[in-house]
C-alpha cells in the first residue's frame, strides 16, 4: 500500500477531480497514492459524518493498478447506494431487505464511469429507497452535515454531497427524482447539476424510470468537474425513449466562453408552503445582483402553473412506480416486503398505491405532463432562470424522518423543495450552486435553470459566478484540511 503523508493529504484535499486526474496522467502522483489517501480520510472523517456505508476499497485499489488515461484516471469517488450498477459491488438502496444484492453487471452510466478512470472507494449513504430530502435510513443511521452536525446533509444523495464537502472525495455519484442531486448540494455547499431529460441513459437494466423524471450525474466542488463528468456519462443506447441535443463541443471546453447579455428570470415567491426564509431571499437577491454585475439583465417573474397540485399528482405516480419496483425486488428477495422491512413512510406509499385505480393513475400522469409543459412554456422567454434551491436553510436532522407514517403530513414538509420536482417533471436542466450562507454554517444553494438540452448556458453561468464569487476554498467544520 502507498504511504499517506500529510503533504499528500493537503494536495489531495486542495485539488478537484480533474486536477487529480492530471497528476496521475503526468505521473506526478500514483493512482494508488490517491486511493490510499481517500481511504485514510474515510477513517479520519467519516465517523463524524456517516457518509460512506459500504466500503469498496479493494475495487478502488484494483482500478488504481491500471487507471488508464481518462479525465478522472485513478480519482477516488463514491458510488451512491441507490441506482448506479457497478459489477461486483453491493447495492442495498438503504434496505436490509436488499442487503444481499450484488450488481451482476455495469449499468451504462457505470460503464462510462469505469472507462473514465474513476476509482470507487465505497457507496454513499442514502435514505431508505431514496424518496427523502434528508439521509436518515434505519439501516445505516443519519448522515450529518460537515458544516453543522445539527442539520441535515440533504438527500437523497446526502452521503455523496457530505463526503465531497468534507473533501473525502472530490466527486461522487448522485441521482435526482425530486431534488436529490440539488438539495444535498445546497445543504452541503457543493455543486449539483440535474441534466436534461434524455441526457443520460437508464440502460441496459431499465428503459424508463418514472416517465423520464429520474436523472443521474454527480456532486462536485467545481463547475469544471461537473462539466467534465457530464462529458463522460452523457449518451444514449439504441431504443432509449428520451434523447437531448448535444453540443458539437464538450461541455468542459464550452466553459471557456463566458455568456454575455443573457435574459435571466428570477422569482422571490415560493410556489406553495412558507415564504422564503429571510436568509434565502437575501441570497437570491445577492445572486441576481451578481449576475447583473456580470452584464446580464434580470426580470422578476412569478410562476402561474399550480405546482402544489402537480406535487400531489406526481406522488401518485411515484407511489405506483415504487409499488411496481418492489414487486420486482420481491423476485430477488424471495418474498414481498412486509411492514417491518420498511420505514413507515415507505410502507405508507405502498399502501396508498393499492388505493389508486388505473384511471386515477392515468389522470395523474396526464396532469403532471400538462404541468411540465406549462413550466417549460412559462420559462421559454428566459435564457436562464434563478430560484433558491430550497426556500429555507437546511433543516435539523430528523425534520424529514421517514419514521413518519402519515403520508400527507410527510409530503407536505417537502414545500421547502417546491422548486425541485418542477424541473424533474419538465425535463429542464437545473443546477444548484453554493452562492449563499446562513449563520456562517448553513449553506444556501441558488438554482440555475436552462432550456431543455442547454446545460451549456447554465454551466457557463455557474462558471462565471464561481469566478466572481469563489466558493471552492471554503472549509466546513469537518474537513480534510
Amino acid at each position: 500500500m502507498a504511504a499517506v503523508t500529510e503533504d499528500l493529504v493537503k494536495l489531495y484535499a486542495q485539488s478537484d477531480a480533474l486536477a487529480l486526474g492530471e497528476l496521475v496522467r503526468t505521473r506526478q502522483v500514483k493512482a494508488s497514492e490517491l486511493v490510499e489517501t481517500a481511504i485514510e480520510l474515510v477513517a479520519r472523517l467519516d465517523p463524524k459524518l456517516n457518509s460512506v456505508v459500504i466500503p469498496t476499497f479493494d475495487v478502488a485499489r484494483q482500478v488504481a493498478e491500471a487507471p488508464g488515461t481518462g479525465p478522472f484516471a485513478g480519482v477516488p469517488f463514491l458510488l451512491k447506494n441507490l441506482g448506479t450498477q457497478w459489477k461486483g459491488t453491493p447495492l442495498t438502496s438503504g434496505l436490509a431487505y436488499l442487503q444481499n444484492y450484488v450488481c451482476p453487471a455495469d449499468s451504462e452510466i457505470g460503464r462510462r464511469m469505469r472507462a473514465s478512470g474513476l476509482a470507487p472507494i465505497g457507496r454513499s449513504n442514502t435514505p431508505e429507497y431514496g424518496w427523502c430530502i434528508s439521509t436518515e435510513p434505519r439501516l445505516y443511521g443519519p448522515t450529518v452535515n460537515p458544516w453543522n452536525p445539527a442539520v441535515t446533509a440533504g438527500g437523497s444523495s446526502g452521503g455523496s454531497a457530505a463526503a465531497v464537502a468534507a473533501r473525502i472525495v472530490p466527486i461522487a455519484d448522485a441521482s435526482d427524482g425530486g431534488g436529490s442531486i440539488r438539495v444535498p448540494a445546497s445543504c452541503c455547499g457543493v455543486v449539483g447539476l440535474k441534466p436534461s431529460r434524455g441526457r443520460v441513459s437508464y440502460g441496459p437494466f431499465d428503459a424508463d424510470l418514472w416517465f423520464g423524471c429520474i436523472y443521474f450525474l454527480c456532486n462536485s466542488r467545481s463547475v469544471r468537474d461537473t462539466a467534465a463528468f457530464l462529458d463522460v456519462v452523457a449518451g444514449n443506447l439504441p431504443g432509449d425513449p428520451y434523447t437531448a441535443p448535444r453540443p458539437e463541443e464538450s461541455w468542459l471546453s464550452l466553459l471557456a466562453r463566458r455568456p454575455k447579455g443573457l435574459k435571466i428570470g428570477y422569482t422571490l415567491t415560493a410556489p406553495f408552503g412558507d415564504p422564503y426564509a429571510p436568509e434565502v431571499k437575501a441570497a437570491v437577491e445577492d445572486a441576481v445582483r451578481l449576475l447583473e454585475s456580470l452584464g446580464h439583465t434580470a426580470e422578476e417573474y412569478r410562476f402561474e402553473v399550480d405546482l402544489e397540485e402537480a406535487w400531489w399528482r406526481y406522488n401518485d405516480i411515484i407511489a405506483v412506480e415504487t409499488s411496481t419496483e418492489f414487486t420486482q425486488h420481491a423476485k430477488f428477495a424471495g418474498r414481498p416486503p412486509e411492514e417491518a422491512d420498511l420505514q413507515p413512510f415507505n410502507w405508507s406509499m405502498l399502501e396508498y398505491a393499492r388505493t389508486l385505480s388505473a384511471t386515477q393513475y392515468s389522470a395523474s400522469i396526464g396532469a403532471v405532463r400538462k404541468a411540465a409543459q406549462r413550466i417549460a412554456m412559462e420559462l421559454a422567454p428566459f435564457d436562464a432562470f434563478v430560484t433558491p434551491t430550497l426556500t429555507q436553510p437546511p433543516r435539523p436532522v430528523g425534520y424529514w424522518s421517514m419514521e413518519d407514517g402519515n403520508r400527507e403530513r410527510y409530503l407536505a414538509r417537502w414545500s421547502d423543495a417546491a422548486f425541485m420536482f418542477a424541473f424533474n417533471i419538465s425535463g429542464l436542466p437545473a443546477m444548484s450552486v453554493p452562492l449563499g450562507m446562513a449563520d456562517g454554517n448553513k449553506p444556501v444553494g441558488i438554482q440555475f435553470i436552462g432550456r431543455h438540452g442547454d446545460e451549456a448556458t447554465i454551466l457557463q453561468l455557474a462558471a462565471q459566478a464561481e469566478e466572481a464569487a469563489p466558493w471552492i476554498g471554503r472549509k466546513p467544520q469537518v474537513c480534510a484540511i
